[in-house]
């Protein structure tokens, strides 16, 4: 296993186990599976472990597992605080220590602002203290790191970057969304502060390898690399990323992780390797629904309609799943304290005026309102919204 260093010099495998995809039967997770393929992980030098209060029984498994095989001390488990439930410092007491309680632990290596997608976000949460409630865990030592989780643009990640003196970040990435979220760009701008990046959905939840259209898998045909392999090899090429998350739920996921883990060093891709991206990319994204190629130069959008996500997560319900598409639409619009949704525009036109694409903008946000803001996208966005009481 390969490591890299933190903020603070400490070594953190290049592969994290994710803890969110546990295998489950009935909505409960079969404990003995997980713990079987944590302690493969583990056994093979996987050492960081991300989990998070809101995914269904995940800490509590997490915290069983490691205390059970003793070895708690031995690696680094991620958490995160869903900032979304709470309105108070003290509402994020209560969360943590119940965090604490489920992961059997009186610590957390790794703690992140879950879904932290905009600056205002962030200022409303030091309005209600949570700076300095920060500033007494990192004290105590009940917090070791402290860092964000980011799903967004790449300007609002750069302003959350230099909003706080974070420990680390957490970024979706992956040769699809290298210009998209915070992208490439924002990867090397945290990495450029000295700020170390953890990687999730290196496979887009498994879309780059199973859901792949037709036309992509049959480039791996002959070929020596499996999807999977040259997604992860594509990151582990740069030496910015820190760590790669994997929801791992079988053993033969956690051997061949390991298995490209241990030999991916940056500067390892060739350009056979490149023209391979290059060449999945465009069948992907033949299926794109609009020739969006996220450029920004249609930004800012007075009524604040983040358009170069909505026609993200668009092309995503025909080049991926409807499932994930909405998901990631409502993780990017909603959690914010300025939602960004596209029903939000009035039809002004300006941001056709700058589009290099020529995309007619105003039409297709009407078609991708149709697609991603079903009733219940708009029941979530009035509860977010209804509930900060912003």
């Amino acid at each position: 296993m390969q490591y890299r260093k933190d903020k603070k010099g400490n070594d953190i495998s290049v592969l994290g186990y994710g803890c969110m995809r546990f295998t489950k039967h009935a909505g409960i997770i079969d404990m003995k599976k997980a713990e079987e393929e944590l302690m493969l992980a583990y056994e093979r030098g996987v050492n960081y472990f991300d989990t998070a209060y809101i995914y269904p029984g995940s800490e509590e498994a997490l915290g069983t597992i490691l205390e059970k095989n003793g070895i708690r001390e031995k690696v680094y488990i991620a958490t995160k605080l869903p900032h979304y439930l709470m309105k108070t410092k003290e509402g994020a007491e209560r969360i943590f220590n119940e965090e604490l309680k489920r992961l059997k632990t009186d610590y957390i290596d790794y703690y992140l602002m879950h879904m932290l997608t905009d600056i205002d976000t962030w200022k409303h949460l030091l309005d209600i203290g949570i700076g300095d409630w920060i500033d007494e865990k990192l004290k105590s030592g009940a917090i070791r790191n402290i860092g964000f989780s980011y799903h967004g643009n790449t300007e609002k990640f750069k302003e959350l970057i230099d909003a706080y003196d974070w420990d680390f970040t957490q970024i979706q990435y992956n040769y699809m969304d290298e210009f998209s979220q915070a992208g490439r760009e924002g990867l090397n701008y945290a990495a450029e502060k000295g700020i170390p990046v953890v990687i999730m959905e290196p496979l887009r939840g498994g879309r780059l390898v199973d859901l792949l259209p037709s036309g992509a898998k049959k480039l791996f045909v002959n070929k020596d690399v499996t999807p999977a392999e040259l997604a992860f090899r594509w990151l582990y090429d740069q030496k910015e990323v820190t760590c790669i998350l994997s929801g791992m739920n079988s053993k033969e996921m956690v051997e061949e992780n390991v298995k490209v883990a241990d030999k991916a060093l940056p500067g390892h891709f060739s350009e056979e390797d490149r023209q391979l991206v290059d060449a999945v990319k465009a069948e992907i994204e033949k299926t794109l629904k609009v020739g969006c190629t996220g450029c920004g130069y249609c930004m800012p959008c007075p009524k604040g309609v983040d358009i170069p996500v909505t026609f993200r997560c668009y092309n995503e319900m025909y080049s991926e799943t409807k499932g994930g598409a909405r998901k990631e639409y409502l993780q990017c619009t909603a959690f914010r304290k300025n939602q960004s949704s596209a029903s939000q525009c009035i039809e002004c036109g300006k941001c056709e005026q700058h589009c290099p694409q020529h995309i007619e903008i105003r039409k297709e946000l009407k078609k991708a309102v149709k697609e991603l803001e079903t009733p219940p996208y708009v029941i979530a966005r009035k509860a977010i919204s209804l509930f900060k009481l912003w």
